[in-house]
């Protein structure tokens, strides 16, 4: 496989087996999935590889992901990387509303289907770059 077509993504997110869910539906697909296990290691991932897509978890110990977002927004290197926050359906409301006033670039409630996560990343990296 050519390497350079391989479309990379950070995962941030402080369950590992979450992480590894998402590696394994993902690389099935030729995804590559690099897993970061916490908002500060997550941010500095994406500044070191930039990957073509983030997903993000909200709710994490160290700097949680609305921090993540807005860090990777305020930065000129982050601030195209789509972004597709993954969080808990229990999630309270204002962070709901405020990924919509954020642009972020989809989001996913857990439990997801694998179905779910391939169409909401293939959608996003499947669109025509601006």
């Amino acid at each position: 496989m050519n390497s350079t077509n391989v479309k990379r993504i950070v995962c941030i997110e402080d369950e590992p087996e979450m992480i590894d869910l998402i590696q394994l539906i993902l690389s099935r697909r030729g995804f590559e999935v690099i897993g970061a296990s916490g908002g500060k290691e997550g941010l500095q991932l994406v500044r070191d590889t930039h990957p073509n897509l983030v997903l993000l978890d909200l709710m994490m110990p160290d700097m949680d992901g609305w921090e993540v977002y807005q860090q990777m927004k305020a930065e000129e290197s982050t601030h195209n990387i789509p972004v597709v926050i993954v969080t808990a359906k229990a999630q309270n409301i204002d962070k709901v509303l405020g990924l919509h006033i954020a642009k972020v670039d989809d989001y996913i409630a857990k439990p997801f289907g694998p179905q779910e996560l391939i169409d909401s990343v293939e959608k996003i990296l499947n669109r025509p770059s601006s």
